[in-house]
């Protein structure tokens, strides 16, 4: 498995791989071909289907300018290697091409000119939750030890910066109001929920809060502001919301919090590793299922639990998001996303509690979990994967 450095990207919303992939690969395109007049991109597949409303062609222009770039939308053509195929051309003042690049946005803000994820930097010895859970326990290792034994020592400062931004996510997002971009013309909502979260005491003002905190992050993405992939843009709002809620009321430490985020990003490397992380490939059980599960193995972490209960809450995390469909309405990353971050935030607390009251022991495993994940996603039409042609996204417009 690859740093877990690619769990956690820092770059704008409201997509990882709508948004950050398609800029990130015009740029190294753009560079590529600096005598090009000008450009010309072919989106395939969800890319075009949904990608006006996650801004990818704002990224692209972004990317190209001052330089021109037309862009193509081929929602009809799904190439086999991806749902999210683009195709660049860089082209001469007389409009010849001089230069063509096909490739894949593969979910997480990363491309693959085969569409297949492949590890291009390998730094994890095991990449099965069974074999790492047995290791640890022979070593007497919790996860985030052994994420230390193998990244380069500077991963605590990158996650130090992982963390601040995402605490700056949380501050800006329950400050900001006001309407989203877009025409679903949808009211932020964090400002208000963490007012009304001060009326409450105990369980129902942290349940209230959590909302809040997930909101604040998800309604920041929505706008196209940075926010930290974990795993990506869509669900960027449980783990800040876990960890913040964690920290404040709980009086942990950012190095505690630091270290749990060592834990999401190994959760979260496993399932890339192993299934995927692109709702465009396997729904939002990618995406929202993820986050859920990295959130909560790292909420075990903070609370004092075994690696073995961590693993049980991760395995929850995902088991109860199995199935679930990535149906955006309008295209856009606000209806259902942003109450989903919300809610998947609390299941993940939800399962923490539910681990650290067992022994850790459990039937179902987490490598059993993410395979049916993974198979799951397969099985699902095409138009339930962030196409905006199913689901949800069809019957609101009714």
């Amino acid at each position: 498995m690859e740093s877990i450095k690619e769990i956690f990207k820092i770059g704008n919303g409201p997509s990882s791989s709508h948004t950050m992939a398609p800029r990130r690969a015009a740029l190294d395109f753009a560079a590529r071909n600096p005598q090009a007049a000008g450009f010309s991109v072919t989106l395939y597949g969800s890319l075009a289907a949904t990608g006006k409303g996650h801004f990818t062609d704002k990224a692209l222009e972004s990317a190209f300018q001052p330089k021109p770039v037309e862009i193509i939308w081929n929602h009809v053509t799904v190439l086999k290697q991806h749902p999210n195929g683009m195709e660049f051309r860089a082209l001469d003042s007389s409009g010849q091409v001089l230069d063509t690049w096909l490739t894949f946005s593969i979910g997480g803000g990363d491309i693959s000119d085969t569409g297949k994820r492949t590890s291009r930097h390998v730094i994890y010895p095991l990449n099965k939750m069974a074999r790492i859970l047995q290791f640890c326990q022979e070593k007497g290792l919790h996860f985030w030890e052994y994420v230390a034994l193998y990244e380069e020592e500077d991963i605590w400062d990158y996650l130090e910066h992982v963390w601040h931004t995402m605490e700056n996510a949380i501050h800006r997002g329950l400050e900001n109001e006001g309407v989203l971009p877009g025409p679903l013309h949808l009211a932020r909502r964090a400002a208000s929920y963490y007012i009304k979260a001060q009326g409450y005491t105990g369980s129902m003002q942290r349940r209230a809060l959590a909302f809040s905190y997930a909101l604040a992050v998800s309604e920041e993405n929505a706008s196209g502001s940075v926010v930290v992939t974990a795993p990506t843009c869509g669900s960027c709002g449980v783990v800040p919301s876990v960890m913040y809620l964690n920290k404040t009321c709980y009086n942990f430490s950012d190095k505690r919090i630091l270290r749990a985020l060592a834990t999401a990003g190994l959760i979260g490397s496993l399932i890339k590793s192993n299934a995927s992380i692109s709702g465009a490939e396997v729904g939002c059980q990618g995406e929202i299922g993820s986050a859920c599960s990295m959130s909560a193995a790292a909420a075990v972490q903070l609370f004092g639990g075994s690696i073995a209960q961590a693993e049980y809450a991760a395995s929850m995390g995902m088991e109860h998001f199995l199935g679930l469909t990535c149906d955006p309405v309008c295209g856009l990353v606000q209806i259902p996303c942003i109450e989903r971050n919300a809610f998947a935030a609390t299941r993940a607390i939800d399962a923490n509690m539910y681990a650290l009251l067992s022994d850790g022991t459990h039937r179902i495993h987490f490598d059993t979990v993410i395979e049916v994940m993974k198979r799951t996603g397969h099985d699902l039409p095409s138009l339930y994967k962030e196409t905006s042609e199913g689901g949800l996204a069809v019957v609101s417009n009714k």
